[in-house]
């Protein structure tokens, strides 16, 4: 795509845009200018064909690439230049020996319109669709964008460009076979170790595509404890201690009609149970969640604490509270330690 585009544009600038095309009368039969069989694949011809090429190439050559890989995709590109070249000048003999067809072919435009092709009908049979839909009634996939491009490009110049995506595709075709056993030949060893050496490097470093053997997705959490994880639980031991409040014995006083207030041991949900709310929550350092009711906090047993302690050793006792004054039961809470030791 880079050479595609710079050559295209430098044939502009300098005005040698007539070295670039493929004529037979008078550039082969005549003047005997062989080397235009290559190089009328190196540039386009104007500035819509390689806007249309460069699309081409980047939807359907860059998945081909990945799918062959490097070295193969080279080879197979070198190898469809030959061979598009070569059927492209028999078919501009064959067809110059009949009155009725020698003008069909007799000027080539500039540009790799046959090796587009070939790249095409390895698209074709390689490449799968993605997605599909209908438009009017008739269902179309994804790919049916590139085959509009490459439509268009096709009858860009016609006759001429319609005889080339024919040849390319043929080609293409002839690669898959296995009439000339194509695919297991690769350029040589030493050509590839120059382009990593010198090539390479004017085009950058890419990163390697990032493949994962993640094929399961992630457990997600059930809504039993996904309520019970709002907040985040570390399973760290805390070295800092947190000393236990007082609580002022309460005062009796009197009211005007002679009658004293209830103490705490008459109404415990309303006052012992929140200064029991407010010890545990000193003491676990965790504020209480969002939307709890004010006497709905749960006080763990020590049966509880110990089952918990002696399942996890490694948690500390604060934390172990924590979590059993948040949780309905121990099976939750010892869910939620879980949860928390395997993240």
């Amino acid at each position: 795509m880079l050479s595609l585009a710079l050559t295209s544009i430098a044939v502009g600038i300098f005005d040698v845009k007539h070295y670039v095309h493929l004529q037979l009368v008078p550039h082969l039969s005549k003047h005997h200018q062989y080397w235009r069989l290559f190089s009328h694949h190196v540039a386009c011809a104007n500035s819509s064909d390689l806007f249309l090429a460069e699309l081409l190439l980047y939807n359907i050559a860059i998945p081909i690439e990945r799918t062959f890989g490097s070295v193969k995709y080279a080879s197979f590109v070198l190898l469809a230049t030959l061979l598009n070249t070569m059927f492209t000048f028999v078919v501009m003999l064959a067809l110059r020996m009949s009155t009725y067809t020698e003008a069909l072919l007799n000027y080539v435009p500039s540009g790799p319109t046959a090796i587009i092709f070939s790249i095409i009908h390895q698209y074709i049979r390689l490449v799968p669709e993605a997605y599909h839909f209908k438009i009017f009634g008739v269902s179309m996939s994804d790919k049916i964008w590139v085959y509009a491009l490459a439509t268009q490009v096709s009858i860009s110049h016609l006759p001429a460009t319609l005889i080339l995506a024919v040849i390319g595709l043929l080609t293409g075709l002839l690669y898959r076979s296995e009439l000339l056993q194509l695919k297991g030949w690769r350029i040589p060893h030493r050509l590839v170790r120059f382009a990593q050496t010198w090539i390479a490097p004017l085009l950058g470093e890419s990163r390697s595509i990032r493949r994962t053997n993640r094929v399961l997705p992630e457990q997600r959490p059930s809504a039993e404890s996904s309520s019970l994880l709002d907040e985040t639980i570390s399973t760290a031991r805390t070295p800092r201690t947190v000393p236990r409040p007082t609580a002022r014995p309460p005062v009796a006083t009197e009211t005007p009609g002679g009658e004293t207030p209830p103490s705490d041991t008459e109404h415990p949900n309303q006052i012992g149970g929140g200064m029991v709310r407010q010890w545990m929550t000193e003491l676990t350092g965790a504020a209480r969640p969002s939307g709890t009711a004010q006497g709905t906090v749960r006080v763990p047993s020590d049966v509880e604490i110990q089952i918990l302690t002696g399942m996890f050793p490694d948690v500390g006792r604060d934390v172990v509270l924590g979590v059993l004054q948040r949780s309905p039961n121990i099976e939750a809470a010892a869910e939620t330690l879980l949860t928390s030791q395997r993240s």
